[in-house]
């Protein structure tokens, strides 16, 4: 992985950016997009970079789509009292156990606020109370303010914000920093767009970096952005569960460890041809990868886009990932570094009559 590269993921995953409010981290993607493909943005708050041949003769290219989620989990202000603390709900799914005395970084009018959540020390508890697990009503968010007016200057109702967790580089490789859910996505496939820069394949790309994946009821913003596109095949890349650490339910979970390579997933949402095409490149290229089943949902933005439009061929390439949803989740740059491989080795196997329909 180059010096740029590492570096440009760095001020992906710093950018605070929690679903719905993405703006920062979608900036930093699309300026780096710049350097070596067409970029642009929608109304949803999706950020897309093209690369690759055009085909002038018909209605619209032979395209495929690229996408990973660039929101995070967050909290969002829902209440400020009179004594100028702020009362939150969570952006996501949170284990509300992590929020117990970390820092925040909360959005607000005037940039980035500074604060700590905050409940009873333990000297002030009930012996009953100790033994119960916090709540999010039990906590709150304390800015420094002296009251309402002063803490309503900085930050308003509504305001979002995230855990003040930022990168660190660890021994063999790894990664740790919140927000890898799914910052490691839309890294993938821009770094994937990257390679294709230098060795076009047959057919146009288009790597996407989604919003509102982490609260996405109704797709997201995976969903506008697949039927915008009307891709002729998608893969989508996000993160899944390393199950390598003590206690770890295999059985159930399947095997995964970090430095394994990328995950392919079979199973719903996922397209059979899409798969085996990924397979089949990750083989040929001599690319280590794991296998997943998902017999229901897969969990994440390809869940969408296999049902837009009328119908798109999809397939889900996920990155082992340790401790996800919390402040401090774990990967591995080889893992990273061999989805972008693979996703490039799967576009130029693509040819734009190339038909995706399982027979």
């Amino acid at each position: 992985m180059s010096t740029p590269s590492r570096q440009f993921l760095h001020r992906l995953l710093n950018a605070p950016g929690p679903s719905g409010f993405e703006l920062g981290p979608a900036r930093i993607w699309r300026t780096e997009a710049e350097t070596f493909a067409e970029v642009r943005v929608d109304a949803n708050g999706n950020s897309y970079a093209t690369s690759g041949p055009r085909t002038a003769s018909r209605a619209r290219p032979s395209r495929l789509m690229f996408a990973g989620h660039i929101d995070e989990i967050g909290v969002m202000v829902t209440h400020v009292d009179e004594e100028g603390f702020l009362y939150f709900d969570p952006i996501g799914g949170w284990d509300t156990q992590i929020f117990v005395g970390q820092r925040v970084v909360l959005l607000g009018r005037g940039g980035e606020v500074a604060g700590v959540i905050g409940k009873p020390a333990i000297h002030l508890m009930k012996p009953e109370e100790r033994e119960k697990a916090s709540k999010v009503t039990d906590l709150w968010i304390d800015i420094g303010a002296a009251n309402r007016a002063e803490t309503l200057e900085r930050i308003r109702v509504g305001d979002a914000g995230v855990l003040a967790s930022t990168v660190q580089e660890f021994p063999n490789g790894r990664l740790v920093s919140r927000s890898i859910d799914n910052r490691a996505g839309a890294y993938v496939v821009l770094e994937a767009l990257r390679l294709l820069a230098v060795d076009p394949p047959e057919v146009e790309v288009t790597a996407v970096a989604t919003t509102q994946e982490e609260i996405s009821h109704s797709g997201g913003g995976a969903r506008p952005s697949a039927q915008g596109l009307e891709p002729v095949a998608a893969v989508v890349v996000d993160v899944t569960h390393a199950t390598d650490y003590p206690g770890a339910e295999k059985k159930r979970h399947g095997e995964v460890k970090l430095g394994g390579g990328p995950v392919l997933t079979r199973g719903s949402a996922v397209s059979p041809v899409v798969f085996e095409m990924l397979l089949a490149a990750a083989e040929a290229e001599g690319i280590p990868y794991m296998l997943s089943a998902a017999p229901r949902a897969t969990g994440t933005d390809a869940d969408a886009i296999f049902t837009s439009h009328r119908g798109i061929p999809t397939g889900l390439v996920s990155i082992p990932n340790r401790y996800m949803h919390s402040p401090n989740e774990m990967v591995v740059w080889d893992d990273l570094e061999a989805a972008a491989r693979l996703l490039a080795a799967f576009a130029r196997r693509v040819t734009p009559d190339l038909d995706f329909v399982p027979r």
